[in-house]
């Protein structure tokens, strides 16, 4: 690394690794000052175009270049850390607090040695953590630059928690009915000619309820997965929204509501609606009962024609939807304060199922103070009839 080498031809490595760090660097990692009037050159490199944060050092450890993304983690200028140590800008420890760049000394000097697999490191003994990945860039010279990729671990730590979320929720909503379920049938078993008909019908009814709802779950998990895949089929054929609203009444109805605290309302001439009537007969279904859970009163459904679509507003009259909760109040688990039952995840298929049909969904105030979920449905025909 001592003396200057002329600019690289055109096709050359970026760097050999006899060039000193003041040696022109190549393209794509060419550092630019902020605030130099030369941020418009950066369009041309393509790791500025990435979310993560890219690092680029030479193989003795000195800092060459980084994109946006790294110079925003790691609270640098752009151009400031070119030429210093990379343990200087970004001190990566392992969770014994050794230095990384120290221990991938054996790594750098193998030629077979293509890339570091992905692992969770820190910016220093006390530092945030963050999740890395490098690519060793090597010719016939030798290693010529290590890519480091640095990636903050707060959406991977999002899906860790929703993962742990799920196994909660589905050990706590299997538990109970598993429980109910295992209990009836051991105890008529056990004592079957101890019984009258009425009591084991009864108990049979109990065993058939908490078998529905086992059902029920295992079709909120499955329709959470297909969402968050994307990977959710719609059967469309046409679709009569009042019919679909009326049989979710009748079914709250039979089991145990009383029918004078439903009403439906319809305004105007409905156009040919072209859904899918399960997930349709689901949303409407999971926002009437998430009203009688949630609210009080008068469960009202609205449904209102226009040129485009359909609106159907679902109010109830409890005390209605705090505005620091209705912006989660469609994310994954998401219970609220009061936590009164349910698994977190109806309004989030609601979300899912209205998105997948090309409408929207919000929630608002009701007129009667309660809260109002609100979705929207565009008019449609059969893809051969268009």
């Amino acid at each position: 690394m001592n003396g200057s080498v002329a600019p690289a031809a055109p096709g050359d490595p970026p760097l050999a690794p006899e060039m000193s760090v003041s040696s022109a660097p190549s393209p794509v990692t060419a550092p630019v000052t902020a605030g130099s009037g030369r941020e418009p050159a950066r369009a041309g490199n393509p790791y500025d175009a990435l979310p993560d944060a890219v690092v680029v050092v030479d193989p003795s450890g000195r800092v060459l270049g980084l994109n946006v993304a790294a110079a925003k983690l790691l609270g640098a200028d752009l151009g400031a850390p070119v030429g210093h140590p990379l343990q200087q800008i970004a001190p990566l420890v392992d969770e014994t607090g050794r230095d990384w760049w120290a221990g991938e000394a054996f790594a750098r000097a193998t030629r077979s040695v293509q890339r570091v697999p992905e692992r969770r490191l820190a910016l220093g003994p006390h530092g945030p953590a963050v999740l890395l990945t490098a690519r060793y860039l090597r010719d016939a010279g030798g290693l010529q630059e290590v890519v480091l990729l640095l990636r903050d671990t707060a959406a991977r730590e999002r899906l860790e928690r929703s993962h742990a979320d799920l196994i909660s929720t589905v050990a706590h909503e299997l538990r109970s009915p598993l429980t109910s379920v295992k209990g009836f049938t051991a105890t008529m078993l056990a004592k079957w000619d101890r019984f009258g008909d009425d009591q084991k019908r009864q108990m049979l009814e109990w065993v058939n309820n908490d078998a529905d709802r086992v059902t029920r779950l295992l079709a909120e998990l499955l329709d959470v997965s297909r969402i968050d895949a994307g990977r959710l089929e719609l059967h469309r054929q046409v679709v009569d929204l009042q019919k679909v609203t009326e049989r979710a009444f009748a079914g709250r109805v039979a089991a145990g509501e009383p029918a004078e605290r439903f009403a439906l309302d319809v305004q105007g001439t409905l156009p040919e609606m072209w859904l899918d009537p399960d997930k349709i007969e689901q949303v409407v279904g999971n926002l009437v009962e998430n009203a009688l859970r949630h609210g009080a009163g008068t469960v009202r459904v609205t449904i209102t024609a226009d040129t485009d679509g359909a609106r159907v507003d679902v109010d109830d009259e409890g005390d209605g939807v705090p505005d620091d909760i209705a912006v989660r109040i469609f994310s994954k688990f998401f219970r609220g304060k009061a936590r009164r039952g349910g698994t977190g995840l109806g309004l989030y298929i609601v979300k899912g199922l209205v998105d997948a049909h090309n409408g929207t969904v919000a929630v608002e105030r009701a007129p009667t103070g309660g809260a109002r979920f609100r979705f929207w449905l565009p008019a449609g025909s059969p893809t051969y009839a268009s």
